[in-house]
């Protein structure tokens, strides 16, 4: 992922008013992200603790949506899983987030939903928290692999948060 600036970031986002992206915060290390270590950037607003954003690069530019946290959280002592990374952690660890759908279905009220790491940070998750069973594998192959498929089911959300 390339870098950003604040103005490109804000204009990305298809599921909120310009209003609402121009009051976001924006991570609290935005100045020194790892951009190319990103498959996309995910944050939570420290201003509203319910809300959390995604950014992603796409051929055309970058699309951000705009999500919400559930309130209630799943036990830590339950095993839960990101469905977009898809590494297994504490049940507290992750949350379920919605996303306002665009165009009329949004205006409408319509969302989607999806299990993500309650941090966002799926694009570290990746290359970091290897499962046991890969690690014999070679590991740049494994984190290639991985990165892939962390692309193919964010863009999976995308495109169900772009479902008109």
């Amino acid at each position: 992922m390339e870098s950003l600036t604040d103005k490109q970031l804000r204009r990305s986002f298809v599921n909120c008013s310009r209003g609402e992206a121009a009051g976001l915060s924006l991570p609290r290390n935005f100045a020194d992200l790892p951009w190319p270590d990103l498959e996309f950037l995910g944050w939570r607003d420290p201003k509203a603790p319910l809300r959390g954003y995604l950014v992603v690069p796409r051929d055309d530019g970058y699309v951000g949506v705009a999500l919400r946290a559930a309130e209630s959280r799943m036990s830590s002592r339950t095993a839960a899983m990101c469905l977009l990374c898809q590494t297994e952690q504490s049940g507290d660890a992750i949350s379920l987030f919605t996303a306002r759908r665009t165009g009329a279905a949004g205006r409408n009220g319509n969302t989607v939903g999806t299990y993500i790491c309650a941090d966002l940070a799926c694009a570290a998750r990746v290359r970091t928290e290897i499962p046991a069973w890969l690690r014999t594998l070679d590991p740049e192959e494994v984190v290639r692999e991985r990165t892939a498929e962390l692309r193919e089911r964010v863009d999976g959300f995308l495109a169900a948060v772009e479902r008109d």
